[in-house]
């Protein structure tokens, strides 16, 4: 089985050597293809506004000047020698729950080659209190059996798998959950205004740490009590309750 591994932390990501063991325990023919720098919240973007350039690092190991989207796109046209029968996007350094799958780069490379016809599977360790004291343990330790549980599962068209590992000691994970996309109930993203050394404004975006209160059989209410949130999402958007009322407006 060929494996492709990305991130969007970059090829230097700690989360990105994680991800390439869960890999090994399961094929050793393993190709990494990542961002040469940090592509965080760069969502399903491609670049091209100017040309992409990749650089061999070591052995199956390549560098990408562009987004996770770009590193699928050129390691299954140009720089392995045939398509993969699996993607790995991640370990992501922090969550990918509820509103982030859709700024979230690690998730896009897996809609990438999910859109390619790849089984794809997106995985993220939350650290949002960094509970634990080992930022990765708790992917690394039940990464690889919950990827190969999902091997043997028939995804179907346009589907991908988004994974988050609950940040807290190995020993506490409560199981695993299957769950829907959540959705946050306050508003969770916050603007740092601060000032230059000329006394010019500048701004950094950043996520507020409120969890909220997350209905149950969300990847929200997984992963705050512990367990591994498996969620299945679709590269389809299309809003089917809506459909009728539009042909009602439009076709009356």
């Amino acid at each position: 089985m060929r494996i492709l591994v990305t991130n969007d932390d970059g090829i230097h990501g700690p989360g990105l050597v994680v991800l390439e063991n869960i890999a090994r325990t399961i094929s050793d023919d393993v190709w990494v293809v990542a961002p040469d720098v940090e592509r965080s919240g760069a969502g399903h973007s491609l670049t091209l506004s100017h040309p992409l350039r990749y650089r061999h690092i070591e052995g199956r190991h390549y560098e990408v000047s562009g987004t996770p989207t770009d590193c699928v796109v050129m390691a299954c046209r140009k720089i392995m020698p045939g398509m993969p029968d699996l993607l790995l996007s991640g370990v992501n350094r922090g969550q990918n729950i509820a509103d982030d799958v859709t700024y979230s780069g690690t998730i896009a490379a897996a809609m990438e080659g999910t859109s390619l016809g790849i089984k794809s599977i997106a995985m993220s360790q939350v650290m949002a209190g960094n509970e634990s004291g080992n930022t990765f343990a708790v992917a690394a330790s039940h990464g690889a059996d919950v990827v190969k549980k999902l091997l043997d599962v028939d995804f179907g068209a346009g589907i991908l798998v988004n994974v988050n590992f609950p940040d807290c000691r190995v020993a506490d994970v409560a199981g695993i959950e299957i769950t829907q996309q959540g959705k946050r109930d306050q508003n969770y993203m916050v603007l740092d205004e601060r000032k230059d050394n000329r006394g010019e404004n500048y701004y950094w975006l950043g996520f507020a740490r409120d969890r909220g209160v997350p209905p149950r059989g969300t990847d929200l209410e997984a992963v705050f009590s512990r367990k591994i949130s498996v969620t299945p999402l679709m590269m389809n958007l299309t809003a089917q309750s809506l459909m009728g009322r539009l042909h009602e407006a439009f076709h009356p």
